[in-house]
């Protein structure tokens, strides 16, 4: 019985390995998409996932627009079709849209029948907004083998970064997401901080922190650029 029962666990674990560690595993480190080359050798993109908020986003917009910057946006779909004002507003200013699924359900643990249903309605509710949306990011970063087939069919280029701070959590100030910031950014950068959910109100400090370091960026000569100059 104790024979069975490790076989098993074997199969299941050998399963979810090739389910969704290895694809996972590969688009993080072997096949990370190259950035353009550009005449600004510190030229960085700045995304935000898990909105639109109507509180968060909207200041956050006020924030960028004050600065002459243009962000990418991976929207949650669900989100978006409830605050479509917030989404016209990030369009209208000439930021970029992407999707980050459905509902920020993870893929791990996600068949077939699911992934159809979160790629399927998600791009529904995108292209009233925006027809030829053309960038996916996964919720955590990570995929699963239907993710990759339903990223084909929709022609969605996927986009990980390669700078977060972790602005999520309730234990990270203010002082931590700007000097964690500051410390890591390199030119070539992808930047992923969050205008939606996160725990104890923490897009008001990702916005806040964002009121000093994007002038030092600048100061330092970061140019941030649209999506579609990047990749």
């Amino acid at each position: 019985m104790m024979s069975l029962l490790i076989s098993s666990i074997k199969i299941i674990s050998i399963i979810i390995i090739l389910y969704t560690i290895l694809p996972t595993l590969y688009y993080r480190i072997v096949k990370r998409k190259p950035t353009k080359r550009f005449k600004n050798k510190n030229s960085i993109l700045l995304s935000f996932d898990d909105g639109p908020n109507e509180e968060y986003t909207n200041k956050l917009l006020n924030l960028l627009k004050r600065h002459n910057i243009k962000a990418t946006f991976f929207v949650i779909a669900s989100e978006a079709q409830k605050h479509p004002e917030v989404v016209q507003k990030i369009l209208k200013e000439g930021h970029s849209l992407g999707l980050h699924s459905l509902e920020h359900k993870s893929a791990s643990l996600k068949g077939y029948l699911y992934t159809k249903h979160d790629f399927e309605n998600s791009m529904k509710i995108i292209k009233t907004f925006e027809d030829d949306i053309l960038y996916y990011r996964p919720p955590w970063g990570v995929i699963n083998l239907f993710t990759l087939y339903y990223l084909k069919k929709y022609n969605l280029e996927l986009v990980l970064w390669s700078v977060m701070v972790g602005d999520w959590s309730k234990y990270t100030s203010v002082y931590d997401i700007t000097n964690r910031i500051l410390k890591r950014v390199r030119g070539g950068d992808v930047i992923c901080l969050h205008d939606g959910r996160g725990s104890n109100c923490a897009p008001l400090r990702t916005i806040e922190s964002l009121e000093t370091v994007i002038p030092c960026l600048l100061e330092s000569g970061f140019e941030f650029i649209n999506i579609n100059e990047f990749y």
